[in-house]
């Protein structure tokens, strides 16, 4: 059985989980009148380039001749998620803050706006939706169809699910509000980005710096992440992934809060 406190937090977290990009858009939106296509332009990148474009790309390598090799030592993954997650999340921002919002204004609430778009989208995506799923599972262990659902899968299949029924009794309420955290920090982490690559996009010469300052920026916060996950408590990880988040953030909203709107690209 997953106890009633999972259950409940699981219904919280999923709640949060839409209802925080969702209002902080909305607020963007009514508040400070951001183009709502500038939030859509960054969650339709995420999409493209995290979902789509970069996990291409892992089912090639990690199932690749070198893929156990990555998978099986903690520093390689580290190192390659991470430099992964940079090059093509970052590329898709400098990308698109080129060519797709050239008409924007140069201030830093669109570089802001974009970054709710895109960690928005990955906080409705990658964790809103999965809280839904978990929930529904978790409903189902807890009347009794567990078993009718296992029975009817095929043989791969079965082992999968049943592992995943597990860890679903074992999931406490305290590693569920930990995981909400853990998209809080993300999403200030993306903002930060966004402004930096903003900032490098609409200054341009000597400021172009800042792209791959930010390509590595997510990089070392992934890699970091992955490894402490194998070596510190959880939260402890979260302490450290939140510290860089909010110094990332607050770097990013210090070299953008000079543009102006009469800036060109």
């Amino acid at each position: 059985m997953v106890p009633v406190s999972s259950l409940i937090m699981m219904a919280v977290c999923a709640l949060l989980g839409f209802a925080v990009p969702l209002a902080l858009s909305w607020w963007l939106v009514r508040k400070y009148k951001v183009r709502p296509a500038v939030i859509l332009i960054g969650a339709g990148v995420f999409v493209v380039f995290a979902l789509v474009l970069e996990s291409a790309v892992h089912q090639v390598v990690l199932k690749g001749p070198g893929g156990q090799a990555i998978l099986g030592n903690t520093w390689y993954y580290a190192l390659y998620g991470g430099l992964m997650a940079g090059l093509f999340e970052e590329t898709g921002r400098f990308l698109s803050m080129k060519y797709l919002l050239k008409k924007e204004p140069s201030d830093a609430l669109t570089g802001a706006a974009y970054g709710v778009g895109h960690g928005g989208a990955e906080m409705i995506l990658v964790f809103g939706f999965t809280m839904v799923s978990n929930l529904v599972l978790s409903v189902m262990i807890n009347t009794g169809q567990a078993e009718s659902i296992l029975s009817s899968a095929p043989g791969e299949a079965r082992e999968q699910i049943a592992a995943q029924f597990a860890q679903l009794q074992e999931l406490r309420a305290g590693t569920l509000l930990t995981g909400v955290w853990e998209r809080l920090s993300a999403l200030i982490l993306h903002v930060g980005l966004s402004l930096m690559v903003w900032t490098a996009v609409r200054k341009g010469g000597r400021w172009l710096w800042l792209f791959p300052a930010a390509i590595l920026l997510h990089s070392l916060v992934d890699a970091c992440a992955v490894v402490l996950v194998k070596n510190a408590d959880m939260l402890v990880v979260e302490l450290i992934v939140f510290a860089l988040a909010v110094a990332i953030g607050t770097a990013g909203f210090m070299l953008a809060r000079n543009l102006s709107r009469n800036d060109t690209v």
